[in-house]
């Protein structure tokens, strides 16, 4: 039953009465660093990974939390196993890290205590998502290039992770006007950058490109994947991706935390290949598997048929 309950600024709450303020510098500003964690078997793949570049994103915004990597990770672990009964055993979780500056300086005086950062630590289950995403993994996905230009690393530095993502989310609109595609980002040469929450991979005569790494964000899946690729001997570069340079790939990759490893049957309007997951994605799934020790292709479609009772089970609690 959906009981779960979220780490609010030193307390543990029921996830429908977390509440922030609407002065809060996050809301008003998008000051916020976040992460993603995902468990696999039950348990946080790479947190510590997450939680060092979630470091790095508050120092950029210079945000301090008055919590030690230690502590957040006792603190996100908490979390987790307050929440894991409330969902069969073999359901895997989304962890999100949330920190905001706090209450906005020019509304402190309607705020009792002295300002602080917001700190939200929460857990969601993988089922629903995972199970709509199942079909993916053998189907592949389509890409499509957005008009919308990536931030500049003069601007925002891509390493940093926000919440001051409205230009993804453009992206993602202007996609959603096309169909069930996925949208890649570019920089202002017009060479691909990432896709909303997600980095690009492209496969050409045994090598895998990667679009240069002051572009983007440094995705704990992508290394991950170099990692795979490393083990089955594939090289690796990054370089200037031009949607040309891509379209004459073998294959064409996208890679996340939550999803892991997907592949692209179509960019930019034509075909990857003959149109099918390619022999270097089932290499790379298989050392996937391997590392993170679960078949999450397998795990996705034990979830799809289990999806709308999951949602029936939710929408009962909230009117019950």
């Amino acid at each position: 039953m959906p009981n779960r309950v979220v780490y609010l600024n030193g307390k543990f709450v029921p996830e429908r009465e977390a509440r922030v303020s609407i002065f809060d510098s996050g809301y008003l500003y998008g000051e916020t660093a976040f992460e993603m964690t995902r468990t696999f078997n039950g348990q946080p793949f790479q947190l510590r990974q997450h939680l060092e570049r979630l470091q790095g994103s508050l120092h950029f915004l210079e945000i301090d939390p008055h919590l030690t990597l230690d502590e957040l990770e006792r603190l996100t672990r908490e979390t987790l196993s307050r929440n894991r009964a409330t969902e069969a055993a073999d359901v895997d979780w989304h962890i999100r890290h949330d920190l905001s500056r706090g209450p906005a300086e020019m509304y402190a005086p309607i705020f009792a205590e002295p300002q602080r950062a917001t700190v939200v630590i929460s857990c969601w289950p993988l089922l629903r998502s995972m199970g709509r995403f199942a079909a993916n993994y053998t189907q592949g996905v389509e890409v499509v290039v957005s008009p919308q230009k990536s931030l500049p690393p003069g601007l925002i530095n891509p390493l940093a992770k926000t919440r001051s993502r409205v230009h993804f989310q453009l992206a993602q609109l202007h996609a959603k006007r096309q169909g069930p595609v996925w949208p890649v980002l570019t920089d202002a040469q017009g060479n691909l950058t990432e896709g909303p929450s997600w980095n690009i991979l492209v496969i050409r005569d045994g090598v895998l490109y990667s679009p240069q790494s002051d572009q983007i964000l440094h995705g704990v899946s992508r290394a991950i994947t170099y990692q795979a690729a490393r083990r089955i001997g594939l090289q690796i570069e990054d370089r200037d991706i031009s949607p040309e340079f891509a379209r004459q790939a073998s294959e064409i990759l996208c890679t996340a935390t939550s999803f892991g490893l997907v592949p692209v049957v179509r960019f930019a309007g034509q075909r990857v290949s003959n149109g099918q997951p390619g022999p270097y994605y089932g290499r790379l799934f298989a050392e996937w598997k391997n590392i993170v020790g679960l078949d999450f292709v397998a795990q996705a479609q034990s979830y799809a048929p289990r999806v709308a009772a999951w949602e029936a089970a939710e929408k009962a609690a909230i009117s019950s």
